[in-house]
């Protein structure tokens, strides 16, 4: 089926994602000054809303940032650390990797334990590094690395971090809204988020999560970022009830519908949904022959990373399937050559992800090579 006889494109690359009509529809929403009574509710919503999204209580607040997730993440990471603190990065993949680069780029004294691409995080290995380095204040780590497709136990990670005396960053960017945070009693200080995956909104906004006593504490922290300065921003939205920059207000419009759809549904059901959809599709992968990168044990909920077959580019198959009407994502740095990646996320349906799985297989036994010996009748069997 090609794209024009599907009427839309399936996005299969991890966010943006296929919205909701409803949402898509929110855009259109009236002109508003931000610093008007109507605004000053709709961020006020927002706000509460995405707390509820990630399992948080009256202790505890969020700020909605005017960016992408990295604008959440890069916040967090600049903000959090007091003068003379120092972040250990947990890196298994190009995101850890990032929030360690972060950190550098403003200056932060930094730690990084290398893990390797695709390889679990190892806590008796932080545990060391946390007893050897009295100076680490905060532990940086992701919950879904999305360069592999992996699912950290950031929650493990905090229960260490803590017994250590010290706080955790995590990037939730590809988690929240389908993976329960349950900050009321995880121990996760701050969760930086975005409104364009999970939680089927628009790009454009992304926000950070904390305790609200975290965020007033910041007020003794340095000044790192102007735009991205948390307790700036805290304070704008929380005393004032208006933004501290002209904020991109369509997309508030299309994050409050999707949030008000997201808790009809449940966090734990819209997990279920994307994980039903991404067994289905590794499944289809599997009968065609494709190998996964990451064993079923660590794989996030909502992307896989899949081997390419040998011999076929990946320029060639994205456009083949973009012609079909669907959207694939290449692999990163050193795993682009040989993966690609699909995501699960968004309003797909199992009708979607085996009409990708059947013009994928199209697309294979197009290009490659026949088994000698086979007969036409195994080749279609097995493309």
């Amino acid at each position: 089926m090609s794209a024009r006889e599907r009427d839309r494109l399936v996005l299969m690359n991890p966010g943006p994602v296929n919205a909701d009509e409803r949402v898509r529809a929110a855009l259109a929403g009236p002109d508003m000054c931000h610093r008007e009574p109507e605004f000053a509710a709709l961020l006020t919503r927002v706000r509460s809303r995405l707390v509820q999204v990630c399992g948080g209580d009256r202790d505890w607040s969020a700020v909605v940032l005017t960016g992408s997730g990295t604008a959440a993440v890069e916040a967090a990471v600049v903000s959090a650390p007091p003068r003379n603190g120092t972040v250990l990065a947990l890196d298994n993949g190009h995101y850890g990797q990032r929030m360690h680069d972060i950190a550098a780029a403003h200056g932060i004294a930094t730690r990084r334990l290398e893990l390797g691409w695709g390889n679990p995080l190892d806590l008796a290995a932080l545990d060391a590094a946390l007893a050897a380095d009295s100076s680490i204040t905060h532990v940086t780590v992701v919950h879904h690395e999305t360069s592999t497709g992996m699912r950290n136990d950031v929650h493990a990670v905090a229960g260490l971090v803590h017994r250590h005396g010290r706080a955790v960053i995590v990037d939730a960017v590809s988690s929240v809204g389908a993976d329960p945070l349950d900050l009321a009693d995880s121990g996760l200080d701050w969760v930086a988020g975005s409104a364009n995956k999970n939680i089927e909104g628009m790009p454009g906004l992304s926000f950070v999560c904390g305790r609200r006593t975290a965020f007033e504490a910041l007020g003794q922290a340095p000044t790192r970022s102007y735009y991205l300065d948390l307790h700036r921003n805290f304070l704008a939205q929380q005393v004032n009830t208006a933004p501290a920059f002209t904020p991109g207000i369509p997309a508030f419009y299309a994050l409050d519908t999707a949030l008000e759809l997201l808790l009809a549904e449940g966090v734990e059901a819209r997990g279920r949904r994307y994980l039903a959809l991404a067994e289905r599709l590794r499944a289809g992968l599997e009968r065609l022959g494709l190998d996964l990168l990451l064993p079923a044990g660590h794989r996030a909920n909502s992307l896989t990373a899949v081997r390419l077959p040998d011999g076929v580019p990946y320029r060639e198959m994205h456009d083949a399937l973009r012609a079909a009407g669907f959207v694939i994502y290449a692999g990163q740095e050193h795993l682009a050559k040989n993966y690609f990646r699909l995501s699960t996320m968004g309003c797909m349906t199992t009708a979607d992800v085996d009409d990708f799985t059947a013009a994928l297989g199209a697309f294979l036994g197009q290009v490659r090579p026949p088994v000698p010996g086979a007969s036409a009748a195994d080749r279609k069997e097995n493309p």
